[in-house]
Formats: C-alpha cells, sequence, structure tokens
C-alpha cells in the first residue's frame, strides 16, 4: 500500500481506493475474482489502475491484455510498478508489456510443473499426496500410505461374493456389515480394476502393502 500510494502521489494521481483481494489464487482471471470484477465494473475514463506486479494481477498472457485492451478502449490507464510504470499508453510499453505478460505466464506454468513432478514422486514413494486415502489403505503418521490389516482378505471376499452372482450394492452391504466400510461404487471399481487398491501397484510403501 505504501509503494502504491508513494506512486500516486509521485505521478500527481488522486489518492488511490485500495482493492485487496486476500486468499484468491492469482490463477483466477481477474474477471473471476470477486474484487477484481467489482473493481473491473465500476472504472470509468479518466480512472487509473496501479498495481504492484504483472503475476499478481493477472492469470495468464491472453488475460493481461484483454484487461490491458478493454482498460484502453475505456479510456483507463493501467500502472505496473514492475515494469515501470504505464503500459497501456504507446506502443513501447505495450510491446514490453506483452513480452514479460507471456513470460509471466511461463513461469508459472514452469512452477506448476516442478509442483506435479514433486506429488508424482512422493506418490510413488508411497506418501499421501492429498484428495481421500484409497480405500484398502491407512496414512501413517509420516504421511505413508500402506495397506490396511486384512485388505486382501476383503478383497478375495468381494471377489468370491461376485462370483456368486451378488450384485454391487449387496457386497458393499456385506463387506460394511463385517466391519469394512465400502461403497457399491468403490465396489465397481476395484472389480473392474479402476481402482489402485485392487492390488496396491500403485503405491510403494512399505512390504505390508503388497
Amino acid at each position: 500500500e505504501r509503494r502504491l500510494g508513494a506512486y500516486c502521489t509521485q505521478h500527481g494521481l488522486p489518492e488511490p481506493t485500495f482493492v485487496i483481494e486476500a486468499g484468491v489464487s492469482a490463477s483466477k482471471g481477474l474477471r473471476q475474482r470477486p474484487k477484481g470484477a467489482a473493481m473491473l465494473g465500476a472504472l470509468k475514463p479518466g480512472d487509473h489502475v496501479v498495481a504492484t506486479k504483472l503475476d499478481r494481477v493477472f492469470r495468464s498472457a491472453s488475460d493481461a491484455l484483454t484487461v490491458a485492451e478493454d482498460c484502453r478502449k475505456r479510456q483507463v490507464k493501467l500502472h505496473l510498478l514492475d515494469l515501470g510504470g504505464e503500459v497501456t499508453g504507446n506502443g513501447v510499453g505495450k510491446l514490453v508489456f506483452s513480452v514479460l505478460a507471456a513470460v509471466a505466464e511461463m513461469e508459472r506454468e514452469r512452477i506448476g510443473e516442478r509442483v506435479r513432478s514433486v506429488k508424482t514422486h512422493l506418490r510413488l514413494a508411497g506418501y499421501h499426496t492429498g484428495g481421500r486415502v484409497p480405500v484398502g489403505f491407512t496414512k501413517t503418521d509420516d504421511g505413508k500410505l500402506v495397506q490396511a490389516p486384512g485388505w486382501p482378505d476383503t478383497l478375495a471376499t468381494i471377489h468370491q461374493l461376485r462370483a456368486g452372482g451378488q450384485t454391487f450394492r449387496a457386497i458393499a452391504q456385506q463387506v460394511t456389515a463385517s466391519g469394512t466400510a465400502i461403497t457399491a461404487a468403490t465396489v465397481y471399481r476395484l472389480l473392474t480394476g479402476r481402482d489402485s487398491a485392487a492390488d496396491g501397484s500403485s503405491y510403494i510403501s512399505s512390504p505390508t502393502s503388497k
């Protein structure tokens, strides 16, 4: 806020009204953020939008360029402090803005790739990386997935019941009644090989997971 206020004072702009979008990811387009959308909707000719950094305002290069062009058509000036000031007023500023918007988008994609790579590595090492714990597994204190005690017997029972002509719902009810809560949808996934808990092969944790 101090930087934005100082910039406005230095460039003779009106006293700023701060728009703070706390707790909302910059991966969302400016129009998809509640306060961002409200701010864009309230702009009028002669207004100025001032932000500290390009990648804290815009989701992607296309998002940045779309908003910048909309501001230009509405006679609103867009200022980004990390790019040196106004980016909608002249050809050079627009060119620099376009290039850096693309670079910022590429960097976000690289960060996303790194996060996905780390999660894949942890998952292959047997760690739980989020979402539901797969049926047939439990999570240890250090975050690893290990096969639940008795799960191979439960899985064998599921296959036996299905071989005997039981429906998915009936199998789920019988298995749940025996102490292992399970749904008909999960029974279907296990029997059709669509759930990693069918054999534990998608996880590498402790020897008990096999």
